[in-house]
């Protein structure tokens, strides 16, 4: 193997510039020449590539988003973008793909494969942490930390004022950042997709709190929480709960920016690098992941078709701390 792409898809993540590093360095490392595909997918179906050398990666490592961009292919989800994907992989001479996404992109490569079998490696990249196969995925630890930093600030105004905040933040089908965030911030609520929101236990709860003498209280809640979101659940808990002024907050995309962090860039790094040696030996149709901080390879049809479970071990965490 000779000339290898590398893109990005989906959501963008911090991490997946320090992963786009680490794959052009090991090619070039091992002789191979690495090519940039801009825009995902999309640039698959477009023809849109970019050699990259050792120089063109420089000073990209603390680098947020991605410097090879990301988008929603709507062409590559037809059978005619595929097959122009692929005459296009052809001109270009690329003979593996090394793809940086979450879920969605490694259902598109591992199709791609299967019809056109262009070998690929998947390295998961995507702040929700949802992958199976994986105890981490880029862009979750930096993610996380922005929120948390966010919330400190929250948390300073709502003791000042006597406030109960629900803080909405990014997982709209996992609460992996809501349950990690909130576990680090000390929020006195966590409202997960995974269970049932019923506002008169939460209002209980609040109430509780209150008894203990807190004077306020967060609430942190995953957008994809049953309960509606933030907006919805703190109307209906302030037509039955009027003691604290009640605030929200949408944190939104400013979770997915800023400068990643050591624990991203060095997945980034190792993931990058272990991508390459897996295609090198001739693998694919595989995810690379960290497991007990192992790099593993899991086959992508377990990836897309198993659910990773939160810790159960956090839930009891959290409830004996919020007394």
């Amino acid at each position: 193997m000779k000339k290898i792409g590398v893109l990005t898809s989906g959501g963008d993540a911090p991490g997946m510039n320090a992963a786009i590093r680490a794959v052009v360095r090991t090619g070039v490392s091992k002789g191979i020449q690495v090519v940039g595909v801009i825009e995902g997918f999309n640039g698959l179906t477009e023809g849109k590539f970019q050699d990259l050398g050792t120089r063109d990666v420089s000073n990209i490592l603390q680098r947020g988003g991605t410097i090879l961009k990301s988008a929603r292919s709507k062409a590559f989800r037809t059978t005619e973008g595929r097959k122009q994907a692929f005459e296009n992989v052809k001109k270009e001479g690329l003979e593996g793909l090394i793809v940086i996404g979450g879920n969605g992109s490694f259902a598109g490569a591992s199709i791609f494969y299967n019809e056109y079998a262009v070998p690929y490696i998947g390295i998961p990249g995507t702040i929700d942490n949802d992958l199976f196969g994986t105890d981490f995925t880029l862009g979750f630890d930096t993610a996380c930390n922005t929120v948390i930093e966010a919330v400190d600030r929250v948390k300073d105004t709502a003791a000042s004022h006597n406030r109960l905040f629900f803080i909405e933040v990014m997982g709209r089908d996992s609460g992996y950042i809501a349950l990690t965030t909130g576990i680090a911030t000390g929020a006195e609520e966590i409202l997960l997709p995974e269970t049932a929101t019923n506002v008169d236990d939460l209002i209980a709860r609040l109430e509780k709190a209150q008894t203990n003498r807190k004077n306020s209280s967060i609430v942190i809640v995953a957008e994809g929480d049953d309960g509606g979101g933030a907006y919805a659940i703190a109307e209906k808990v302030k037509e039955k709960y009027i003691q604290y002024d009640t605030r929200v907050t949408i944190l939104g995309h400013v979770q997915r920016g800023g400068r990643s962090s050591a624990i991203d860039r060095v997945l980034g790094c190792r993931s990058g690098h272990a991508a390459v040696e897996a295609i090198l030996a001739t693998k694919s149709d595989i995810m690379v992941g960290v497991l007990n901080n192992e790099i593993i390879e899991t086959p992508v049809s377990d990836t897309i078709s198993k659910t990773k479970p939160l810790p159960q071990h956090l839930f009891h965490i959290k409830e004996d701390l919020t007394i």
